[in-house]
Order: structure tokens, then sequence, then C-alpha cells
């Protein structure tokens, strides 16, 4: 994805939240409490400054009671998505989920080497 169509979705993504919560007279407070992050944090999520990840998104959508479709979507999202949509977006996030594990993994392998030097430099 090209940084323009990230950043644009990003400011969809955005919109969308801050419509909902504000048709439902939630406060950026309490979205931001239920989420566990700042106030600031939240606003940098609806104003689109903030990459929302689809775990986060996932539970902004759970909070506002809405499908991650509509907040994809700017709320423009009428009918029902063809299930090869949700395929598409289960495929993709086995893919970030495998990805992660694959983070993780460097990371515990870069801290091991970093700890076996630093254990040899001692000696």
């Amino acid at each position: 994805m090209t940084n323009q169509k990230k950043t644009d979705l990003n400011l969809i993504v955005g919109r969308s939240i801050k419509s909902v919560r504000s048709q439902n007279g939630w406060s950026q407070q309490f979205i931001a409490n239920r989420l566990n992050i700042s106030i600031p944090a939240l606003s940098k999520i609806e104003t689109g400054v903030t990459d929302v990840n689809l775990s986060r998104l996932a539970q902004i959508a759970h909070i506002l009671e809405v499908d991650i479709v509509h907040l994809m979507s700017d709320g423009k999202h009428q009918e029902t998505p063809h299930p090869s949509f949700y395929q598409n977006l289960q495929k993709r996030l086995l893919e970030r989920d495998t990805e992660i594990v694959s983070l993780q993994r460097k990371i515990i392998e870069l801290y091991d080497e970093i700890h076996n030097k630093r254990a040899e430099g001692t000696q």
C-alpha cells in the first residue's frame, strides 16, 4: 500500500471513529478509557495521524458497536460484503500475525545475542 493510500485510509478510519463516537454522545475520554489509551492518543487516531493496526481497529469497532468494515468505509458501506472480502481480511490478519511472530523471534534472538556477548565480556 502506498503512503498516500495509507494516509487516506487513516483519515477515513479516523473520521468514522469520531463520527460514530459523536453520534453516540460519547466523549473522547470515555472511549480513551475503554481503550486504555490517553485522550491525545485517541485524538491522533481520529485525525488520521496514527496508523491503527487491525487488532486495535477491531477493539475500537467492538467498543463503538460497529463492524470494522463500517469504520474502514467512512460509514458509507451499505451492503453486506461478499464472503471473499472477509476471507481476504482473514488472510491479511493471518499474514500480519505471522509477521509479528517472526519479528518477536528476531527480537528474542537479538536479546540472547546481546546477553551472550555481555556475558563473554565479563569473563
